[in-house]
């Protein structure tokens, strides 16, 4: 039986870091992840972090701010058997809510 997991994260690079290792570490199809800012409004998360507090770049300064309108979510969907796992990797990456759909 599919089921759907959902996670809020408060910053950009939680998600993107909990996505990276459902893909890489436990082989979750990329096309079953989705990411999304839950309301209407455009969101890098609650808090910045990565790319959002830095530019990336040696001696070129951020430009500016980001985005903090509300969490970013996450949702996978995985077969029963996964969800154990898929619910697991997502706390590691630090969900700050997780639900069942």
């Amino acid at each position: 039986m599919e089921r759907t997991i959902v996670a809020n994260f408060d910053t950009r690079r939680d998600a993107e870091t909990a996505v990276e290792h459902l893909v890489q570490e436990h082989e979750i199809e990329r096309t079953d992840i989705f990411i999304r800012a839950p309301g209407k409004a455009n969101t890098a998360g609650v808090r910045a972090a990565g790319a959002d507090v830095e530019s990336g770049h040696p001696g070129v300064e951020k430009h500016g701010e980001p985005e903090l309108s509300g969490p970013i979510e996450v949702s996978v969907d995985c077969d029963a058997k996964r969800s154990t796992i898929v619910r697991s990797a997502l706390e590691k990456a630090g969900a700050t809510l997780l639900r069942m759909e």
